[in-house]
Protein backbone atom coordinates (compact mmCIF):
# COMPACT_ATOMS: atom_id res chain seq x y z
CA UNK A 1 0.00 0.00 0.00
CA UNK A 2 1.43 3.43 -0.72
CA UNK A 3 1.20 6.66 0.83
CA UNK A 4 -1.83 7.54 -1.07
CA UNK A 5 -3.44 4.58 0.17
CA UNK A 6 -1.96 4.97 3.95
CA UNK A 7 -3.71 8.40 3.99
CA UNK A 8 -6.83 7.57 2.40
CA UNK A 9 -7.20 4.31 4.50
CA UNK A 10 -6.64 6.24 7.79
CA UNK A 11 -9.30 8.67 6.96
CA UNK A 12 -11.99 6.40 5.97
CA UNK A 13 -10.93 4.82 9.25
CA UNK A 14 -11.76 8.09 11.14
CA UNK A 15 -14.71 8.93 9.61
CA UNK A 16 -16.24 4.84 10.01
CA UNK A 17 -15.45 5.72 13.65
CA UNK A 18 -14.13 3.47 16.19
CA UNK A 19 -11.22 1.09 15.44
CA UNK A 20 -12.14 0.57 12.21
CA UNK A 21 -8.66 0.43 10.61
CA UNK A 22 -8.55 -3.25 9.33
CA UNK A 23 -11.72 -2.35 7.69
CA UNK A 24 -10.50 0.67 6.11
CA UNK A 25 -7.30 -1.14 4.67
CA UNK A 26 -9.48 -4.52 3.02
CA UNK A 27 -12.11 -1.03 2.22
CA UNK A 28 -8.83 0.45 0.36
CA UNK A 29 -7.92 -2.65 -1.32
CA UNK A 30 -11.74 -3.58 -2.78
CA UNK A 31 -11.28 -0.18 -4.13
CA UNK A 32 -8.40 -0.41 -5.65
CA UNK A 33 -8.70 -3.91 -7.26
CA UNK A 34 -12.41 -3.52 -8.38
CA UNK A 35 -11.83 0.01 -9.91
CA UNK A 36 -13.26 2.55 -7.29
CA UNK A 37 -17.04 2.47 -5.95
CA UNK A 38 -18.00 2.53 -9.59
CA UNK A 39 -16.09 -0.63 -10.52
CA UNK A 40 -17.46 -2.20 -7.52
CA UNK A 41 -21.01 -1.07 -8.01
CA UNK A 42 -20.89 -2.57 -11.73
CA UNK A 43 -19.90 -6.18 -10.10
CA UNK A 44 -22.67 -5.71 -7.70
CA UNK A 45 -25.14 -4.92 -10.62
CA UNK A 46 -23.21 -8.10 -12.86
CA UNK A 47 -23.66 -10.36 -9.67
CA UNK A 48 -27.66 -9.68 -9.72
CA UNK A 49 -27.35 -7.47 -6.62
CA UNK A 50 -27.60 -3.85 -8.19
CA UNK A 51 -30.89 -2.99 -6.03
CA UNK A 52 -28.87 -3.63 -3.10
CA UNK A 53 -25.62 -1.98 -3.90
CA UNK A 54 -27.97 0.93 -5.64
CA UNK A 55 -29.08 1.65 -1.65
CA UNK A 56 -25.74 2.17 -0.31
CA UNK A 57 -25.77 5.02 -3.10
CA UNK A 58 -28.88 6.49 -2.11
CA UNK A 59 -29.85 8.27 0.54
CA UNK A 60 -32.74 5.55 1.88
CA UNK A 61 -31.95 2.70 3.93
CA UNK A 62 -28.95 0.53 2.93
CA UNK A 63 -30.16 -3.49 1.66
CA UNK A 64 -27.71 -5.68 3.77
CA UNK A 65 -25.83 -8.72 1.75
CA UNK A 66 -24.26 -11.90 3.20
CA UNK A 67 -20.82 -12.96 3.09
CA UNK A 68 -21.85 -15.63 0.22
CA UNK A 69 -23.06 -13.29 -2.00
CA UNK A 70 -19.61 -11.31 -1.54
CA UNK A 71 -17.77 -14.74 -2.68
CA UNK A 72 -19.73 -14.89 -5.48
CA UNK A 73 -19.63 -11.07 -6.38
CA UNK A 74 -15.53 -11.37 -6.23
CA UNK A 75 -14.74 -14.47 -6.97
CA UNK A 76 -13.58 -17.04 -4.46
CA UNK A 77 -9.68 -16.93 -5.82
CA UNK A 78 -9.81 -13.25 -5.47
CA UNK A 79 -11.26 -13.55 -1.55
CA UNK A 80 -8.65 -15.69 -0.95
CA UNK A 81 -5.80 -13.99 -2.22
CA UNK A 82 -7.00 -10.49 -0.04
CA UNK A 83 -7.90 -12.57 3.23
CA UNK A 84 -4.23 -14.23 2.69
CA UNK A 85 -2.80 -10.67 2.33
CA UNK A 86 -4.45 -9.45 5.44
CA UNK A 87 -3.72 -12.66 7.57
CA UNK A 88 -7.27 -13.80 8.17
CA UNK A 89 -9.54 -16.47 6.54
CA UNK A 90 -11.62 -16.20 3.80
CA UNK A 91 -14.76 -16.54 5.74
CA UNK A 92 -13.95 -14.14 7.80
CA UNK A 93 -13.30 -11.38 5.30
CA UNK A 94 -16.18 -11.77 3.51
CA UNK A 95 -18.08 -11.15 6.65
CA UNK A 96 -16.69 -8.34 7.52
CA UNK A 97 -17.37 -6.85 3.76
CA UNK A 98 -20.60 -8.14 4.21
CA UNK A 99 -21.00 -6.02 7.17
CA UNK A 100 -18.81 -3.01 6.47
CA UNK A 101 -19.18 -2.28 2.47
CA UNK A 102 -22.30 -1.23 2.53
CA UNK A 103 -21.90 1.65 5.17
CA UNK A 104 -18.27 2.64 3.63
CA UNK A 105 -20.41 3.30 0.49
CA UNK A 106 -22.93 4.95 1.80
CA UNK A 107 -20.76 7.71 3.34
CA UNK A 108 -18.16 7.81 0.37
CA UNK A 109 -21.63 8.78 -1.69
CA UNK A 110 -23.19 11.34 0.46
CA UNK A 111 -25.16 13.10 -2.07
CA UNK A 112 -26.91 9.86 -2.82
CA UNK A 113 -25.04 9.42 -6.24
CA UNK A 114 -21.82 8.35 -8.15
CA UNK A 115 -20.10 10.91 -9.11
CA UNK A 116 -16.53 11.70 -11.03
CA UNK A 117 -15.71 12.77 -7.55
CA UNK A 118 -16.44 9.40 -5.66
CA UNK A 119 -14.22 7.54 -8.28
CA UNK A 120 -11.38 9.37 -6.34
CA UNK A 121 -11.82 8.05 -3.36
CA UNK A 122 -9.18 10.45 -1.60
CA UNK A 123 -11.55 13.39 -3.20
CA UNK A 124 -14.73 11.73 -1.44
CA UNK A 125 -13.44 10.81 1.86
CA UNK A 126 -11.90 14.64 2.28
CA UNK A 127 -15.27 15.82 1.23
CA UNK A 128 -17.11 14.19 4.02
CA UNK A 129 -14.82 15.97 6.42
CA UNK A 130 -16.01 19.20 5.45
Amino acid sequence: MGLFDSVAGAVLGKVLGGNQGGMAAIAMELFNQNGGIGGIMDKFKAGGLGDAASSWVSLGENLPVSADQIASVFGNNAIADMAAKFGISPDVLTSQIAQHLPDVINKVTPSGAVTEESGNLLTSILGMLK
